[in-house]
């Protein structure tokens, strides 16, 4: 039986390219405040500057090649949420955050993520891609080896039997956040060049799995949609499927100071990166 959500106004957010830290203060900061009854539902549509690996809240930092990533100009930073290794690179980001009483976000992950995986198949229809929903018998973002793209969880969405978004979820007292990444083009297999490998055969045997278990949007559509095309299907397909009308507004004075404090003390700091 197909669910039937009730009408309610979410919060868009478009938010030009951010660092990696500022990206994940962000969230944290909007997830905070929410969790209280202080910010509206929202989705947050993001991209990257410079491009960003990020790891899951409790991946070994020893996963990480520093040298190669900084050869490669590319940031890095830890998420809140739990998953593996992405490489934020030409793709759409978004996020997910609101109260966990709020019906899109009530239940549990799978029961939540559900409902969000819908509005991300939607969103992908209307960019034009046949995508389908996988099932497997994994929670979103549990662990499973380094690279987040190369193994799809329950609800995760596959083109052509191939990973297309990584998502993942975290919960907090009263608040959800779920975020996740569509790679719009380029090599998928990038993340290896920041990644720990015993040696350069191993680095292209992974190179050579990733893009076997995961594609782009530009695969599926034979052409390099853009950024703008990819946010545009986004707002429609949240739209439709969670039975919202997303109101384009910006982050709180009380939002922008908390996504201050949570960059300086939390996502820029050694210890945080250090955890795991």
């Amino acid at each position: 039986m197909t669910e039937i959500l009730p009408r309610a106004q979410w919060r868009l957010l478009r938010h030009a390219p951010a660092s990696g830290t500022r990206n994940m203060a962000v969230d944290d900061a909007i997830l905070e405040l929410a969790r209280k009854g202080e910010a509206p539902p929202t989705l947050r549509l993001y991209d990257w500057a410079p491009g960003t690996l990020t790891l899951g809240l409790g991946q070994p930092l020893a996963d990480v090649d520093s040298a190669r990533l900084a050869a490669n100009g590319w940031g890095i930073v830890r998420r809140p949420t739990g998953g593996r290794a992405i490489l934020h690179i030409d793709e759409l980001t978004y996020s997910v955050i609101g109260p966990n009483d709020e019906p899109r976000l009530a239940g549990g992950v799978l029961e939540s993520y559900r409902r969000i995986s819908g509005a991300l198949m939607r969103s992908l229809k209307v960019l034009g891609l046949r995508v389908e929903q996988q099932t497997g018998h994994q929670l979103p973002g549990a662990d499973q080896g380094p690279v987040c793209f190369e193994v799809p969880s329950d609800y995760e969405i596959t083109l052509g039997g191939k990973k297309l978004i990584g998502s993942a979820q975290a919960r907090r007292k009263g608040g959800v956040l779920q975020h996740g990444s569509l790679p719009l083009y380029g090599d998928i297999a990038r993340i290896t060049e920041a990644l720990v490998y015993p040696g350069q055969a191993e680095r292209e045997e992974s190179a050579a799995r990733v893009r076997q278990r995961a594609a782009t949007a530009e695969e599926g559509l034979g052409r390099t949609p853009t950024y703008a095309e990819a946010a545009a299907a986004f707002i429609e397909g949240f739209a439709e499927m969670l039975n919202i009308d997303l109101i384009e507004g910006e982050l709180s004075a009380e939002e922008a100071a908390a996504a201050a404090d949570w960059e300086t003390q939390r996502y820029a700091s050694t210890a945080w990166m250090e955890r795991a």
